[in-house]
């Protein structure tokens, strides 16, 4: 048994150094492998646009600083609920109902977006001082008043946060959908090089394109929030 498991550990190993330390391209070439990363991302890109626009109304819907406590409580039930299904499983009941591609993946990740994002816009805006919207109402603010002049200008950096927070996480799921529901991008040329061809150099090589990717990704949010902190 000891044996075994020491030989499993060891073919594990010289894998990964395989993987890891002999990357190569053997199926496509780097152009590619360049348009399905961008593919990838933009189906990222997408989903969490949508996702972010959706939220950003319901989430004020769902602020009980901002709504009404009926309100707030019905948002927030329907979207915990959501919340509490898994992306995956969302992208693929949608796969069932509008047919394994592209649509089904942002449709379902889309909905799983709005869900998370709710809750962390919502809970983001409830940070506000109550007496900074009192002090609107008193001098006459209307609601929409309020919300621009006062909620996002003091909630932006976390929102901001969020929202890429919530891109890293789509950007990760597309990369699985690639191959599971059909979605396309660089998930699908890993779902190749490991079930169909299994070469483990072209799936170290690919991992490196996805890993390269989103820390371009990391980097590009921390100077934006950094950016929009200072203008705040």
């Amino acid at each position: 048994m000891v044996h075994f498991f020491g030989a499993a550990i060891h073919s594990t190993l010289q894998t990964l150094r395989t993987m890891f330390f002999s990357p190569a391209i053997n199926h496509f070439n780097f152009s590619h492998a360049l348009y399905q990363v961008l593919i990838t991302l933009g189906l990222a890109f997408l989903t969490t646009l949508f996702g972010a626009v959706i939220a950003l109304f319901l989430g004020l819907l769902a602020s009980r600083n901002l709504s009404s406590p009926l309100l707030s409580t019905i948002v927030r039930s329907v979207v915990a609920f959501i919340r509490a299904v898994p992306t995956v499983l969302w992208v693929l009941i949608f796969a069932v109902a509008a047919g394994l591609g592209s649509v089904a993946a942002v449709i379902g990740m889309t909905f799983h977006s709005i869900s998370y994002l709710v809750k962390a816009y919502s809970e983001s805006f409830e940070e506000l001082d109550n007496g900074v919207i009192e002090a609107l109402k008193a001098s006459g603010a209307g609601w929409w008043q309020i919300v621009f002049q006062a909620v996002i200008p003091s909630s932006i950096t976390y929102l901001i946060s969020w929202t890429f927070m919530r891109l890293e996480i789509n950007f990760a799921v597309v990369v699985v959908m690639g191959a599971a529901a059909g979605a396309g991008g660089i998930g699908y040329d890993m779902f190749m090089a490991s079930a169909f061809y299994y070469d483990v150099k072209e799936i170290g090589a690919i991992t490196y394109f996805i890993l390269f990717l989103a820390v371009l990704m990391e980097l590009f949010a921390t100077r934006l929030k950094k950016k929009l902190k200072v203008k705040v």
